[in-house]
């Protein structure tokens, strides 16, 4: 079995900050409100021809734009079974049962995803790292674990593997 390092890339500006509310438990909503995220990527794999996994630069400037395209935006899912996404030219209506607000078009980010839990935003985040790396680099990353902090110690990390 050939050697496999892994490389981490985390920064203090790898961060962003962004509303959102989920629903937990099938029909209970919280209330909107926001965090303070943090970022961090590490990207298994084994050594080129530089002696390197990857190119820490490129994924230090892959994750620094990543987390900048959900800096000061309401994210929400376009996916959930009871949260209603209606996104006009101007503005954006959200309902959850008799619940409803409204949002500035510009204001808001709506994902691809069913809830956005710092799970889920994990995963959306890895998947767009991956994509971007190979844009950027030609390079496919194999196996990537990305971490979303939410509040100082609160986080999850989503693992992603080609096999």
């Amino acid at each position: 079995m050939p050697e496999r390092y892994s490389v981490k890339v985390t920064k203090d500006t790898m961060v962003f900050a962004a509303g959102h509310f989920i629903t937990f438990n099938k029909d209970q909503c919280e209330r909107l409100h926001g965090h303070n995220y943090r970022v961090s990527a590490e990207v298994e794999g084994e050594l080129d021809e530089n002696a390197y996994v990857v190119d820490f630069i490129a994924l230090r400037d892959i994750l620094q734009g990543l987390c900048f395209s959900l800096d000061h935006y309401m994210l929400l899912p376009d996916s959930h079974p009871l949260i209603r996404v209606e996104a006009g030219d101007k503005e954006v209506e959200v309902t959850f049962e008799d619940r409803r607000w409204v949002f500035p078009r510009g204001d808001c980010k709506i994902l691809p995803m069913s809830n956005t839990t710092t799970e889920l935003l994990a995963k959306y985040l890895g998947e767009q790292l991956r994509e971007q790396f190979e844009e950027k680099t030609g390079v496919r990353l194999q196996v990537i674990r990305m971490t979303v902090d939410e509040n100082h110690g609160q986080f999850a990390t989503c693992e992603l593997r080609e096999d």
